[in-house]
């Protein structure tokens, strides 16, 4: 399916002025539709859940509708699996917390040195009352993740694997079903953080086999706002880390402490609305096939880009390719990083500015990756990252800005 650009672009009134964004990774520009959903909720039910007068109950099936579109969007069975938060590095805190009467002193946490810090820090608390964390690092000269190191970190104290989907440095796509088939194997449950993934492909967490799946909209083209997918076997046996009262059966809610951003909530229901639109353009019926129809068109979209990027970055003897240097679809998504020999990445970003182009150097909270392949001298790495509304006509105005520079 080729997507309409002429009306993706519609939809996010900022790609209408003079930038061109590619910092998407950091967030992607929001949909009309959100904003306006948003505006709906603050201005006509802006009150408190869980009322017997009429707006009240509005506002209640409001964010009860937010819970099922994610659950759709993920290919969830359930609506009450879904946990709701002001952001994944929230929702990981949350998490973490809640499983503290599940981790024992002598149990093993296994972690990776590609995620972003929200799905590392957290588990590094546990240390404190002696459960041990091991890592499960990126193999240097290839940029991988081997199967075979998990398979070598893992015993039978092993009680949690956290690993990302997809790296926002390496752009990589980690086979996380083959990686949860492994961890349960073990013993061990499966703690996805999605966030530089959800953009890109469709979820469906019960292919996955994982236990926990973790993302935030504002990347997803909604609010400042994130989501967690819980089995509820798994949620019924977290901590209650809300009010001392709320019982260890009140799943979600015993894990949204403080309520949640209604207004986001219902705002964000505008993403997973578009998305299927996009699917319902190419003919599939509305819900969870036109999520995958959509989501199809939005792939091969990224991998047109994607590829005429990377084919200009592999012309450049200058240039270092940080991650693998294929665009096929099962390999990576948008998120194209690199170096250039004897050059700060700063500068090179620096150049890119004055083009009226967002891009971005550093080491974007991948800080334990960037570190361990030696790249922090040099500012990091550039990272040009991607999504389905931008255009070839975009990735050329990029090359060039950058040509004189590699």
């Amino acid at each position: 399916m080729a997507l309409d650009l002429d009306f993706v672009r519609s939809q996010f009134p900022a790609l209408a002025g003079e930038w061109v964004f590619m910092d998407n990774a950091g967030g992607s520009q929001v949909l009309s539709r959100v904003a306006e959903r948003v505006s709906d909720y603050l201005l006509t039910t802006n009150v408190q859940t869980g009322a017997s007068y009429a707006p009240s109950l509005k506002s209640t099936e409001r964010v009860r509708e937010a819970r099922k579109a994610y659950a759709r969007f993920m290919n969830a069975s359930d609506a009450s699996e879904i946990v709701m938060g002001a952001s994944s590095t929230a929702l990981f805190r949350y998490l973490s917390e809640a499983m503290t009467g599940k981790l024992a002193p002598g149990d093993e946490i296994i972690l990776t040195n590609a995620d972003h810090e929200a799905n590392i820090g957290p588990w590094l608390k546990h240390q404190e009352r002696g459960v041990v964390v091991k890592f499960w690092n990126v193999d240097a000269e290839t940029f991988e993740l081997e199967l075979d190191d998990l398979k070598d970190l893992l015993t039978e104290r092993t009680k949690l694997v956290c690993v990302t989907h997809a790296s926002n440095i390496l752009g990589t796509i980690n086979p996380i079903a083959e990686i949860s088939a492994i961890a349960h194997a073990a013993g061990a449950e499966v703690v996805v953080d999605a966030v530089a993934y959800a953009p890109h492909r469709a979820i469906d967490v019960e292919a996955l086999g994982c236990d926990y799946y973790v993302f935030s909209s504002y990347k997803v083209f909604g609010p400042h706002f994130a989501v967690m997918w819980g089995r509820k076997d798994k949620l019924l046996a977290l901590d209650n880390i809300y009010h001392f009262f709320m019982s260890k059966e009140s799943v979600p809610h015993k894990l949204e402490p403080g309520n949640i951003n209604y207004e986001a909530a219902w705002g964000a229901i505008g993403a997973v609305d578009y998305v299927e639109e996009l699917g319902q353009k190419a003919d599939a019926e509305k819900g969870r096939a036109a999520v995958e129809a959509g989501f199809a068109g939005i792939a091969e979209q990224e991998r047109a880009i994607t590829q005429r990027l990377m084919d200009f970055l592999d012309s450049r003897n200058s240039v270092r390719i940080i991650g693998r240097r294929s665009s096929a679809l099962a390999d990576r998504v948008a998120t194209v990083s690199f170096t250039v020999e004897g050059q700060d990445s700063r500068a090179v970003v620096d150049a890119v500015d004055a083009a009226k182009i967002g891009i971005r150097h550093g080491h974007f909270y991948a800080y334990r990756l960037i570190d361990d392949l030696g790249l922090m001298p040099q500012g990091g790495v550039v990272r040009v990252s991607m999504v389905h509304y931008n255009t070839l006509a975009e990735v050329d105005r990029l090359v060039a800005a950058l040509e004189p520079k590699l």
